[in-house]
């Protein structure tokens, strides 16, 4: 069984209210369940809205972390995509079952850079990137024969050339205004640490919450 150390121990050797680098502690996690998880550690629940207020929730990956918020990548004709544009806003549940660990995540998305999408994108596997042009993502589909039918086009088109990133595929950036860790202890009386802030720009504060 791997051992598991106390949440509290984790997040400072005082008062746990003294901490404010939740970012810190969110890299440590991660690496943790990079050791531990059997499968894409980095992957997350992501929350959004329709122009009606009904949620909608799917799995993505994680593709960046760092002060600046959270990043991950989509087809901005998706639903997922229509949705964090127009609401601006959205939430990500990460859950590491091998560490009996989660991390809620809230706050607005921005879109991030060109340049920070243009080199992401760049990295991705050949066949991602002609599947970024070949998937019209959330729409009706046919069959799997018109996909594959578009995937040899696009392959066809590009050759052995360089594959531009579409322009209606970017990357967001959600940027926290809560972040909370939760951990499971014996008896359902679970850790819980929720760090807010305002906003991007200010000072985290932390309190321990009821599980």
């Amino acid at each position: 069984m791997t051992d598991l150390k106390h949440p509290s121990e984790e997040l400072t050797k005082g008062d746990f209210t003294e901490v404010k680098k939740p970012f810190d502690l969110f890299c440590e996690w991660l690496e943790d369940a990079k050791a531990s998880e059997p499968n894409d550690p980095n992957a997350l629940s992501l929350a959004t809205v329709d122009e009606t207020g009904l949620p909608n929730v799917r799995m993505v990956l994680l593709k960046g972390v760092d002060e600046r918020g959270f990043v991950f990548y989509t087809n901005f004709e998706s639903t997922k995509g229509r949705e964090l544009l127009s609401a601006g806003k959205a939430a990500m549940c990460f859950h590491w079952k091998s560490l009996r660990r989660q991390v809620r995540v809230r706050g607005p998305v921005v879109e991030v850079s060109a340049d920070e999408a243009d080199e992401y994108y760049q990295s991705r596997p050949r066949g991602s990137r002609i599947g970024a042009w070949a998937s019209k993502q959330s729409r009706p589909l046919e069959s799997r024969f018109a996909l594959e039918k578009e995937v040899a086009k696009y392959t066809a088109k590009f050759g052995i050339g360089d594959i531009p990133r579409p322009e209606y595929w970017s990357g967001m950036r959600l940027v926290p205004t809560s972040i909370e860790f939760w951990h499971d202890r014996p008896f359902r009386l679970h850790d819980r640490i929720l760090f807010t802030r305002t906003a991007p720009d200010q000072p985290w504060s932390s309190e321990r919450l009821y599980p």
